[in-house]
């Protein structure tokens, strides 16, 4: 019996691990978890409920509560505003300690699953055979995460979004429970000066060495 081919895809926000996690799942076959829409999902419902961001119970009871239809706002879920309320809520234990489960059975699926985040390789699939940390320079990742959000009609300076990924990176790598972190077994990936397609043959690269390696 063939072995699970579990993706990790781990990286900053706007780093481009997403569009490529969803691209290595349909190039295989497995099922996708963008594992920052359950965060993301957590924030929004506080905010919903009127509670503070600051209130580690209150998101901690909307983790324990979470439903998979509470990802399907995908507009909602990408907003600016729910980005910055997933970094807030992610770096509370409680809440992590909540969703790991979640994370970790869909790692578990029959035949694999590619999941990306920030504690993908490292917490929740420490053993998964293909590892990427896929990353960028703040000022492109500000520069796409603005382009999208621009895109669709919302209202944001350049410069803004830049001090939002900064101060988000710098939660994210600097929270006590799961900092992101490049585990040590992952590839790194810098699509700084890539484009879309030249980003996605490198991680598709990585992974088809990982399959060799791992005999999968």
């Amino acid at each position: 019996m063939t072995a699970p081919l579990i993706i990790a895809v781990d990286g900053p926000a706007a780093s481009g691990k997403g569009t490529i996690a969803a691209r290595l799942a349909r190039t295989y076959g497995l099922p996708h978890l963008d594992t920052g829409l359950l965060y993301r999902a957590v924030g929004v419902g506080v905010l919903d409920a009127s509670g503070s961001l600051d209130d580690e119970a209150a998101a901690v009871a909307v983790a324990r509560a979470l439903k998979a239809e509470s990802l399907q706002d995908a507009d909602r879920l990408t907003s600016g505003e729910a980005g910055e309320a997933a970094s807030r809520v992610a770096g509370y234990p409680g809440v992590r300690a909540a969703l790991l489960e979640f994370q970790r059975a869909f790692a578990a699926q029959p035949g694999g699953a590619v999941l990306d985040g920030r504690d993908i390789g490292t917490v929740i699939a420490p053993d998964a055979p293909a590892k990427l940390f896929i990353t960028a320079t703040p000022e492109v990742r500000a520069r796409r995460r603005w382009k999208q959000l621009t895109g669709r009609g919302d209202v944001i300076a350049y410069e803004d979004m830049l001090a939002d990924i900064m101060r988000r990176d710098e939660r994210d790598a600097g929270r006590g429970a799961a900092p992101m972190v490049q585990a040590e077994d992952a590839v790194l990936l810098d699509t700084t000066d890539m484009d879309i397609e030249t980003a996605f043959d490198a991680a598709r690269r990585i992974v088809e060495a990982a399959r060799v390696r791992n005999g999968l």
